[in-house]
């Protein structure tokens, strides 16, 4: 598996979650008429100097005026880059083509390039759109694109090189000699996934339905700074009074959310299902789909989602490389995010930037496993803290579930309601409490600056 596994691998399709594509007739963002043929390498010496991206970008219409901003290469540069697109260069492989390492001759900048297949499944619009995304947004979340070509029949794509490769690389199949990702590690990488989706969905304009959220798209820098990558499936939200954009179901399967894949009906809820099947994944170290584990728990979803409904059982939704090196309290409080996140029905599942708001806490809380390993025994042994609600189907925006961080007595199931005197079985369990009602609490002031933002936005 190489570095930049963002395309699915021919090696084990078993294992892998299948990307279903529709065929080319998919209606893209219209590109302006002034760049809807992008300058090959050797039209390029008019836009010499016009290499920068921006730093940041809110992805106005206004802003672009339709002009690409990354750099193009002739085939020819590329070739050399990468030594004539040696078998030693080569990082990944799959159904888009291959991804190189090379150094860029001139700056001997070390680049990732992709390669793009002439009969595979990327095709002339996904490779457009790409380019526009990239030249047209950028974010300490997103991979940079350095450059393009467009050669002919050639077409590749140039890229910031991420050294540490994707998070599905340090999640599954690992060697038995590579050490698995800890609790502080995995936290960090949500909370920065998240931020580079609430970009897009609340900074870009209009915005952006990144459509292909997965952990094989998640690339990794140094300390595991989190992009996003591949953004050839990429959609212009829903605008004005507008509720989603209709669309073919394209993606991959496993994190699709099921009213997109059953209706075609694409919002900025259906990225945010896909998130919480990494986020669950993250936490479990499991595969979205998983054909190799034991029937029933082949799909991720359907396996955690019943252990949700009762608490005794979080434990064992944690990843067991972990070995038992994580918070209690830090985990139900991750596992609620996730349970938000892939509600069946899209008006009950959070806004990206409330998942932001829990996630920065839990990122900015590291874990000690050598001073919490008393607290974390406590909680083991059944200490109460935040239980996760069964929310009913058809709920609000999500964001009032939020209080079920709480531990209410106000139970869903008789089964889970707690007593007052529970509550008070000694000190440490109340100070427990008290702070999981602080959390909450800045949760909610935080939401609601988010609401009413977006209220007079």
């Amino acid at each position: 598996m190489g570095c930049f596994s963002c395309f699915d691998s021919k090696e084990d399709g078993k294992s892998k979650p299948q990307k279903t594509r529709a065929d080319h007739n998919e209606v893209h963002p219209s590109a302006p008429s002034n760049i809807s043929r992008l300058p090959s390498g050797l039209d390029r010496q008019k836009s010499r100097n016009n290499v920068s991206l921006r730093k940041e970008s809110s992805g106005s219409k206004d802003g672009s005026q339709g002009q690409i901003a990354a750099h193009t290469f002739t085939f020819r540069e590329l070739a050399a880059a990468t030594n004539n697109f040696s078998p030693d260069c080569l990082l990944g492989e799959g159904g888009f083509g291959h991804v190189y390492r090379g150094r860029l001759p001139g700056s001997g900048q070390i680049v990732a390039v992709k390669q793009l297949d002439r009969n595979g499944l990327q095709g002339n619009r996904e490779f457009l759109v790409e380019v526009l995304m990239l030249s047209l947004l950028h974010h300490p979340n997103l991979v940079n694109l350095i450059g393009y070509c467009a050669d002919g029949d050639q077409r590749l794509l140039v890229y910031e090189f991420m050294p540490l490769g994707s998070l599905e690389d340090h999640l599954h199949d690992l060697p038995p000699e590579k050490e698995a990702l800890d609790w502080n590690t995995r936290m960090k990488i949500a909370a920065g996934a998240a931020r580079g989706l609430e970009f897009l969905h609340d900074k870009a304009n209009p915005p952006v339905i990144y459509r292909d959220f997965k952990s094989s798209n998640i690339l990794l820098g140094e300390g595991f700074q989190p992009k996003l990558s591949d953004f050839g499936l990429a959609k212009l939200g829903p605008t004005g009074d507008k509720s989603h954009v209709s669309t073919r179901v394209m993606g991959t399967y496993g994190y699709c959310a099921p009213e997109y894949a059953m209706t075609g009906q694409l919002t900025v809820k259906s990225d945010v299902y896909s998130f919480g099947v990494v986020f669950l994944e993250l936490i479990t170290g499991r595969k979205a789909i998983d054909s190799s584990a034991p029937q029933g728990q082949q799909n991720l979803v359907t396996w955690a989602r019943p252990l949700f409904n009762d608490r005794r059982k979080f434990a064992t939704l944690a990843d067991p490389r972990l070995e038992g090196h994580y918070p209690m309290r830090g985990l139900y409080q991750a596992l609620a995010v996730a349970s938000m996140c892939i509600q069946e029905q899209a008006a009950a599942r959070p806004l990206i930037g409330d998942v932001v708001t829990a996630l920065s806490y839990l990122a900015n809380h590291t874990y000690d496993p050598n001073a919490a390993s008393g607290q974390s025994n406590r909680y083991n042994n059944g200490e109460r803290t935040s239980r996760i609600s069964k929310n009913e189907e058809g709920g609000g925006s999500g964001r009032s579930r939020w209080g079920d961080l709480e531990g209410s007595d106000k139970g869903d199931s008789p089964r889970e309601t707690q007593t007052p005197r529970m509550l008070n079985r000694d000190l440490d369990r109340e100070r427990a409490v008290a702070e999981a009602k602080m959390w909450v609490e800045k949760r909610r002031q935080s939401a609601q600056g988010s609401f009413d933002g977006n209220a007079n936005g």
